[in-house]
């Protein structure tokens, strides 16, 4: 009994641990010009990995990502791979240490101000052994892929607002068991998420206040609805030389349903 416990917790954990950079592959589409091929590949340096209020990795991490865009169809790849282990608490006498990692592929379509986009999350559970850990293994009820569908809207600098819509479809998000506990349920829980956002710039730097929810309880989210992500983004890019810039920036999150609260620093290369 106490094996199964522990199997299911880890499996738990697995799917928990399992996002993206949706803003990145956003602002890659925003960037090709019409009739244009746009090939694109960087990596960030991420004092923390904050995904919607979420805490990943503990860890410091480097998070590549390449891409290519042409008539606003963009086709990409992101990762998150944390720079050191860090402990997971099974149980008052189980722990083990690993070091999180994450890969996700994504396909979006932009037309003016509107985004479709498909993510594909995916990041392998601290035991070999877990049947999700098999990346070709895309049986939704042991899956650790999970696809979700987002409409984006972008304004024009005019009205430079921005809303996101997300919704998970398939895989690793389930809903809740005979006991009441998401994650451990055998349908789908679709969970979904909101955004709201505003950019603009104030001597140089870009700022960017943002407010995120859930309408119900997820695993990946929180138990209840609530807000789960708000702070404020700060952005500037550092230049080298007459052709080079380093773009950094700085986001205080809080989440008060988790009630934690986070200051992140990120250098993209």
């Amino acid at each position: 009994m106490k094996r199964f416990v522990l199997l299911s917790i880890l499996i738990v954990v697995s799917m928990f641990t399992v996002l993206a950079q949706e803003e990145t592959a956003l602002q890659e589409s925003k960037q090709v010009e019409p009739g244009k091929v746009l090939l694109n590949i960087g990596a960030d340096l991420a004092s923390r990995y904050i995904w919607r209020g979420q805490n990943f990795g503990k860890s410091a991490a480097i998070q590549p990502t390449a891409s290519i865009s042409a008539f606003g169809l963009t086709l990409g790849a992101w990762g998150s791979y944390a720079f050191s282990r860090h402990s997971l608490q099974l149980d008052d006498s189980t722990s083990i240490t690993y070091n999180y990692s994450e890969l996700d592929l994504f396909i979006s379509y932009r037309y003016k101000y509107f985004t479709l986009m498909l993510f594909d999350y995916y990041a392998p559970g601290p035991i070999d052994s877990l049947p999700g850990n098999d990346y070709f293994n895309w049986n939704n009820k042991s899956t650790f892929h999970a696809l979700e569908a987002s409409f984006i809207f972008d304004g024009p600098e005019k009205f430079p607002i921005q809303f996101i819509a997300a919704v998970m479809v398939y895989g690793a998000d389930k809903g809740k068991d005979s006991t009441g506990i998401y994650g451990f349920g055998t349908k789908n829980n679709y969970s979904t998420y909101f955004e709201l956002s505003y950019q603009f710039n104030v001597k140089g730097f870009g700022i960017k206040p943002f407010i995120g929810g859930i309408p119900f309880g997820s695993l990946w989210y929180g138990p209840k609805a609530g807000i789960n992500n708000v702070g404020i983004n700060i952005s500037k890019d550092i230049p080298v030389s007459k052709k080079f810039s380093i773009p950094i920036q700085s986001n205080l999150i809080v989440n008060p349903l988790s009630k934690k609260v986070y200051l992140v620093f990120i250098l993209s290369l």
